[in-house]
């Protein structure tokens, strides 16, 4: 059974960071599409982040470029999203995904496991 289960969610002041982490059994993470998405009140889920199973590369939405950073961690079965100053904007309930399809996307649709996810509030 594939489980996904992210940590490291919680309330932060405006300009500050966290570290989410989600923690994977079931599957080795190798060759996998991985990727972190939110999903804002009202809102449609989004992706933030991917790593291509592939070729290793990082892809980040125009939103978050320069202030978050995903890595992947295949020996341990974790992927991390180390999020730089944050903004009202950035709360949401945050989720990591994976897939074995080759590439990469933030269709939602491409992804087969998904987290419970974590709710990241930025607020002062």
């Amino acid at each position: 059974q594939v489980q996904l289960e992210e940590s490291g969610g919680g309330l932060v002041q405006p300009g500050g960071s966290l570290r989410l982490a989600c923690e994977v059994s079931g599957i080795t993470l190798d060759h996998y599409l991985v990727g972190w998405f939110r999903q804002a009140p009202g809102k449609e889920r989004e992706g933030v982040s991917c790593i291509s199973g592939s070729d290793g590369t990082t892809h980040y939405v125009d939103s978050v470029k320069g202030r978050i950073t995903m890595t992947r961690d295949n020996a341990a079965n974790m992927m991390y999203l180390q999020m730089n100053s944050l903004n009202p904007g950035d709360t949401a309930v945050y989720y990591c995904a994976a897939t074995i399809r080759v590439g990469a996307s933030w269709d939602t649709s491409w992804y087969d496991n998904w987290g419970q996810g974590t709710q990241v509030t930025v607020a002062s």
